[in-house]
């Protein structure tokens, strides 16, 4: 029998700013090199900080919960400038913090 995987939890938050700021910073170099540097990358990686940031205020540690309230409140985003969507901005957070927190994130370690 499989075993599900277990939940990742984020340390509490002592600036939520300050990770915000990371974070965009980190999600646009991303999305910059990971096709081509494009005008929309910067309000991409602005709204995806904001969301991640006020979750991070209201006491979210769970990186899936995160995850989830990224790929909800980006569908109202407009993408039609970009290669990417709601789901490539959430993963990509979800992978740059797994970094941040030094987890491998390949084949489920």
């Amino acid at each position: 029998m499989t075993q599900p995987i277990p939940p990742i939890t984020l340390p509490p938050s002592e600036n939520p700013l300050l990770e915000g700021e990371w974070l965009q910073k980190r999600l646009l170099l991303w999305l910059d090199t990971e096709f081509i540097p494009e005008i929309v990358n910067q309000k991409i990686a602005q709204r995806a900080a904001q969301i991640f940031m006020r979750q991070r205020m209201e006491g979210e540690n769970d990186l899936g919960s995160l995850v989830i309230a990224i790929v909800i409140e980006m569908q109202a985003f407009d993408f039609s400038k970009s290669f990417y969507g709601e789901f490539a901005i959430a993963n990509a957070v979800s992978d740059l913090l797994l970094e941040s927190l030094g987890i491998d994130r390949c084949c489920g370690q």
